[in-house]
């Protein structure tokens, strides 16, 4: 044993564990008037966001809730998602967050898979929720979210209570200075978020304290958050845990700016009315602000920083955001690492480049976050590093502190997923000279045509160069000559008109000939509810052609 061993252990004096709890501790504590949401009418100081959560907490504990159980909430992004985040952790459950566009069955299989001790739920989802339940095997403690901001002109509307408890009498019956407890260990889990499921059963993806912590950090260092910003919520917070943007606010004490539906005049009242300095999205919803009609647009002073994942937007569309007032962040990951791991870091250089290498640069999805420690492009097979020449296909692989704990219940997928100690993405793609990655297709999206790999992510940026292309989706069509042929789905603008003929004679004049679509279907793009392309389902239409 060296000098830096002996009596130099942990104690609790210099070592506890990683959790984003302690952030709103502190944040309350620090800044306890200051505004921390903003949902309606309503407002909520960090004090009382800080004091809510406890309460919740002590409500679950009053009811047997405690380590290891999972609750389980179908939510908007309004507080009570904000507050289970806090709430549930606190007594060491783990918060199981329901998309809110799943049908009955696949809510069901959640349920009974996590072992749901206690579901919350927002009324307007009571209907499906109710459906779900009844197709469940498990019996969980059913709480109603009444929301008192519910808008007028809402597209939905409410529910019947389906409960036997009433949220806010839930939290009326908890206790504001309640003990709460930090995670035994900081690997403990925090929460489980279940992947789309787009072949068999959805998986289990399960999140640490500790992760959840070192993402909050990278998150302010990335996203550029400063003191007291404003963070408007068009990211589901049930995708990824919001990419753990519930827990990251509170380092520095910003304000959540709750949006339940993500329309283009609900967004432009909030950005200047509240001052929004950040928000985060998929492309759909870069298209929906800058294609909002004049009378739904709002003039704001601040710029506001837009951080989007899935396929990088096309020139045009980070134009027409620098034009209103947006600086569009690029960045990429899974599920599997709690959102966002790797972030096109932009360098003030590239500015002066023409049109044509800047769009190059920014279709990348760039390099590491601070708080991931490997990412690599390898051949899975031999698990080599691929040549850094911008060319050599290999599989996109990660290594570091912000990678799941592995999937619930499924030792063998997990197994597979971390297979010679890295995480297996599923996302083919090149790494460049200077490090950056950059996707090429899924693997399961290549399209092989005569022998020829086609990247339908190639194909798709093509499209999208056409002025009359609000979005598509390029997947493999079986061919007796050519073994697949890629097929094109177009979703054009309003008011916008394009043939077949058009479509494919674009393509020709950017892409190689045996690239081309040599179908193109025109209608709306199947989506998922954070705005990404279902290609199962367009490869599930394919087959039908």
């Amino acid at each position: 044993m060296n000098a830096y061993e002996q009596h130099l252990g942990k104690n609790p004096a210099n070592h506890q564990p990683l959790t984003p709890l302690t952030f709103l501790e502190r944040a309350a504590k620090v800044f306890p008037d200051q505004l921390a949401i903003v949902h309606g009418a309503g407002r909520t100081s960090y004090k009382t966001f800080w004091e809510r959560s406890l309460r919740l907490a002590s409500a679950l504990a009053a009811r047997g809730i405690g380590k290891g159980d999972t609750v389980s909430v179908m939510l908007s992004n309004t507080p009570p998602m904000l507050e289970a985040h806090y709430g549930v952790p606190m007594v060491k459950a783990v918060l199981h967050s329901l998309n809110t566009r799943l049908d009955a069955a696949a809510i069901a299989f959640q349920l009974d898979h996590a072992e749901t001790k206690v579901l919350i739920v927002d009324r307007e989802f009571s209907a499906v929720m109710a459906d779900a339940l009844a197709l469940a095997s498990v019996k969980p403690l059913v709480v109603d979210f009444d929301d008192p901001h519910y808008a007028e002109d809402a597209p939905y509307p409410k529910g019947e209570r389906i409960g036997a408890e009433d949220y806010e009498d839930l939290l009326a019956g908890g206790d504001p200075d309640f003990a709460w407890s930090m995670p035994d260990d900081e690997w403990d889990a925090i929460s489980l978020n279940y992947t789309s499921g787009t072949t068999g059963n959805p998986k289990g993806v399960v999140y640490s304290h500790r992760s959840a912590a070192l993402m909050c950090y990278a998150n302010t260092i990335h996203a550029g958050l400063g003191k007291h910003g404003a963070y408007l919520w068009t990211l589901p917070m049930f995708h990824c845990n919001g990419w753990c943007f519930p827990w990251t606010l509170a380092v520095q004490a910003g304000t959540h700016v709750c949006l339940r539906w993500v329309r283009a005049k609900a967004m432009y009242d909030a950005i200047a009315d509240h001052g929004v300095t950040h928000l985060c999205g998929a492309p759909i919803v870069m298209a929906t602000l800058i294609n909002a009609e004049d009378k739904d647009k709002r003039d704001f002073s601040q710029q506001v920083t837009f951080n989007t994942a899935a396929a990088p937007p096309p020139e045009a569309v980070l134009s027409g955001m620098a034009e209103a007032g947006f600086a569009v962040t690029h960045l990429y990951g899974l599920t599997e690492t709690y959102g966002p791991a790797v972030v096109n870091e932009w360098k003030g250089g590239w500015d002066a480049l023409d049109k044509g290498p800047r769009t190059t640069k920014k279709a990348r999805q760039g390099v590491r976050y601070a708080a991931l420690e490997g990412l690599t492009v390898m051949d899975p097979e031999t698990m080599q590093d691929t040549p850094a020449d911008g060319e050599t296909i290999g599989e996109v692989m990660f290594r570091g502190n912000i990678v799941m704990k592995g999937y619930l219940k499924n030792p063998v997928a997990s197994d597979e997923a971390f297979a010679g100690g890295w995480f297996h993405s599923g996302d083919l793609g090149v790494m460049h000279p200077d490090g950056y990655i950059q996707l090429k297709d899924r693997s399961k999206d290549i399209i092989i045509s005569g022998g020829e790999n086609i990247s339908s992510i190639e194909v798709e940026d093509a499209l999208y160069k056409h002025s009359a292309v609000a979005s598509c989706g390029v997947v493999a069509r079986a061919d007796d000559k050519w073994g697949e042929t890629p097929v094109a789905y177009v979703e054009l603008k309003p008011g916008r008109a394009a043939s077949e003929d058009e479509i494919i004679a674009h393509c020709r004049a950017l892409l190689a000939r045996f690239k081309c679509p040599r179908t193109v279907i025109f209608g709306e793009v199947p989506k998922t509810s954070t705005g990404k392309i279902q290609k199962f389902r367009l490869r599930e239409m394919a087959r039908n052609l």
